[in-house]
């Protein structure tokens, strides 16, 4: 794992070693294990390298035979050696053992259709120099990241935010409308990035660039959920758990010890019985945990490991543990508020003091359909067939005097939220259970000053338009819904986090369960195969039965949650309103002071639980005073 940077000018003019090179060095925490720089007549690439296969032979900027080739590389590729195989029939000549040679032979037999032809994580550039062409690419489903902005005098990309903003012409104007996405969706989705004129690009995408021509960019990947598998259930079950274990065993290839992320529940519990079932020595498992019982999956965690003999390893989150925020949100390099950036951070910390890479379970939930809010769905459709608008508008009137309380899973606030969503159509009740603030709470929170700037913009339509048309079969609906989450919840947000979390403390995670032959299996099967009324990720349940323990496989879901909604109203109140109502905080710009007090004053006494968006809030904060009011730094 590693990251990447790079310089291009329209005109001839190589890229400011000085500068290429300090780009590289505020990614040292991707690549430890070493450094490459490689100028060019109209630019230069920069890399940082995390060694995990060929440790001795995978340098790079990596060029082919004659050197008018070189690719940059993020990630690991699984199938490196049957296209190298092939390569060599071909009659291409290597000189390492590495992924990354393969990328610059498979450049010149495929040209763009390069990622096509790739199974695993990347962000990956690549230059030609005998043409001058520039071509970027991202994996399927955008495990690793990849920013850049273009302006009338080159193009210029990194891993990472940080790295562009060493650019002394880098434009660092706020964008309001990734404030308003910021507050609906915990994350900035799509290819938008907090800056007006930075990008991102998307998943399963590839850009091409030349001096004389603006950025081409062509999708070449997304998730085939509208073509269903013939397959008969037995046989799909069937074929499922086989493709968990080769996407399993082919993630098991390293030079260095590898691990597992284990939190107890299916999804990671699957990918570690397939890694004691493929592999010749125990499983190393590392889970995290908090003080409040029902924030903690640690004893479950534990059933796994006895199970499958791992040697297991805990670590327990304490309120204190705040006090890495300011690294953390340096690390994120843009407002981010899934709180659970934190454990993900302190779990990666605790997994690499004994490993370099760690498997986990991402993918499961919005593939298999394990969050609450899908089932949710099925039940909302049937309230609103029984129940006419009168009488859900009266529930709805009922509900909004009840005080929530602060439990995790508190009735009353998901009775509230049920409520206030039934008078809502399918689509926009699926909006309201995941937006932090909607959009009347937005509109609430704005200034006088800001609110202008945004115009008529509704972040709300970002995700609906990617849902389109609401279609009257409540099965079909909700298979719109998980096929949005793979578009947008999962790369945006989670992916995110992961990434983030762990090549902060230069650890690799990878996903089996986000294989493209997964994946796409996945898409295709029919959302009834997936959950109903009374279960959730049924045929990946089913999948396992007689291989994971009954206490895993039909427990409730917990999710990685962190106990917010107790710490602002105890060990962090103080911290809290210090920081987000403090004289001249940083979001006065953008937030009322009496509607943010507000908020706090509903937490504290129980009549709401804005944990989640007080800490997303708090984020905002900290990210104005760490990271954009400073210099690049570590």
């Amino acid at each position: 794992m590693c990251g990447i940077c790079g310089i291009f000018h329209r005109e001839p003019r190589p890229a400011d070693e000085a500068l290429l090179r300090a780009m590289s060095r505020t990614l040292i925490h991707r690549g430890p294990d070493g450094e490459g720089y490689r100028t060019f007549s109209h630019g230069g690439l920069g890399h940082r390298r995390l060694a995990i296969i060929d440790l001795a032979g995978g340098t790079q900027p990596m060029p082919n035979e004659d050197e008018r080739v070189w690719v940059a590389f993020n990630g690991e590729i699984y199938n490196y050696r049957e296209l190298r195989r092939g390569l060599e029939e071909n009659g291409h000549a290597f000189r390492t053992h590495s992924d990354t040679e393969v990328l610059v032979h498979l450049f010149e037999d495929r040209r763009e259709g390069l990622p096509r032809h790739l199974r695993g994580m990347f962000a990956l550039a690549v230059w030609d120099d005998s043409k001058k062409i520039l071509l970027l690419a991202r994996d399927r489903i955008g495990k690793k990241p990849l920013f850049y902005y273009e302006n009338d005098a080159g193009i210029f990309f990194a891993s990472e935010l940080k790295a562009l903003r060493l650019l002394p012409h880098f434009p660092d104007e706020i964008d309001p409308e990734a404030v308003e996405l910021y507050l609906a969706y915990q994350s900035i989705p799509g290819t938008r990035t907090i800056y007006r004129k930075v990008k991102r690009l998307a998943p399963g995408s590839l850009l091409t660039w030349s001096p004389g021509e603006p950025a081409r960019i062509e999708e070449y990947w997304t998730p085939p959920w509208f073509r269903k598998t013939s397959l008969s259930y037995h046989d799909a079950r069937r074929r499922l758990r086989e493709l968990i274990l080769d996407a399993t065993r082919a993630r098991l290839i390293a030079d260095v010890p590898l691990g597992a992320f284990l939190s107890g529940g299916v999804d990671s519990s699957a990918v570690v019985a397939a890694m004691a079932e493929t592999s010749s020595e125990p499983v190393k498992t590392f889970s995290i945990g908090f003080p409040e019982r029902d924030f903690t999956e640690t004893h479950y965690a534990r059933i796994v490991a006895e199970r499958f003999g791992t040697d297991h390893h805990e670590f327990i989150v304490e309120p204190e543990g705040i006090e890495i925020l300011p690294k953390l949100v340096w690390h994120y390099d843009q407002p981010y508020a899934d709180s659970s950036a934190l454990p993900t951070y302190y779990v990666s910390k605790l997994t690499r003091r004994h490993v370099t890479v760690a498997l986990n379970g991402d993918g499961g939930d919005e593939f298999f359909g394990g969050y609450d809010r899908y089932r949710a769905l099925l039940f909302h459709n049937l309230y609103r067939a029984l129940c006419p608008g009168p009488i859900r508008s009266l529930a709805d009137t009922a509900a909004a005097v009840l005080p929530e309380g602060s439990a995790n899973r508190s009735f009353v606030r998901r009775l509230r939220r049920f409520a206030h969503a039934g008078v809502r159509s399918p689509f926009a009740f699926n909006l309201s259970l995941f937006a932090f603030f909607d959009r009347a709470e937005r509109l609430r929170l704005y200034s006088p000053d800001f609110l202008p700037s945004l115009g008529d913009y509704d972040a709300d339509h970002y995700l609906l338009e990617i849902l389109g048309p609401e279609p009257r079969d409540r099965f079909a609906a909700l298979d719109r819904v998980l096929r949005a989450d793979t578009l947008c919840y999962l790369p945006d947000t989670l992916l995110v986090k992961v990434d983030i979390a762990s090549m902060a403390v230069s650890l690799e995670a990878r996903s089996p369960l986000l294989d493209t032959a997964v994946m796409e299996f996945a898409a295709s099967l029919p959302p009834r195969w997936k959950l109903g009324f009374r279960d959730s990720k049924k045929i990946l349940k089913e999948a396992h039965n007689g291989i994971l323990p009954e206490a895993i496989l039909y427990r409730r879901k917990m999710g990685f949650g962190v106990p917010l909604s107790h710490w602002f109203r105890g060990d962090l109140a103080g911290y809290l309103e210090d920081t987000i109502l403090a004289p001249n905080a940083a979001i006065e710009r953008y937030f009322r002071p009496q509607a943010v007090r507000d908020l706090v004053r509903e937490h504290r006494t129980g009549r709401r639980n804005n944990a989640n968006r007080l800490w997303a809030l708090l984020m905002l904060e900290l990210w104005h005073r760490h990271v954009h009011s400073q210099n690049v730094k570590k």
